[in-house]
């Protein structure tokens, strides 16, 4: 009797290391496919945080040369009104 509780037991406990061998193969393969993705979307975070650096810069330089444009156009428009204005009437 002894006998075969033994062997019960050692046969559970095979049957137990070898499906935690097997769940931890597919724990690694699951943990390296995470860090693979993981690796990727902090290469992309980089990507995205130096495209919106750029952006910034590119979108200050344009309202600089809108600034600058609206002040052309402005100082167009005045020289215009008092050349307008020098002319004598019954012309």
């Amino acid at each position: 009797m002894r006998k075969n509780i033994m062997a019960g037991l050692l046969f559970v406990l095979a049957l137990g290391l070898s499906l935690t061998g097997c769940e931890d193969t597919k724990t690694r393969q699951e943990n390296e496919q995470l860090k693979a993705h993981v690796a990727e979307l902090v290469k992309e975070s980089g990507e995205l945080g130096n495209r919106a650096d750029a952006l910034t810069q590119e979108n200050a330089a344009l309202k600089q040369e809108k600034e600058q444009l609206k002040r052309k156009a402005h100082t167009k428009k005045t020289k215009k009104s008092k050349h307008h204005r020098s002319t004598p009437n019954g012309q």
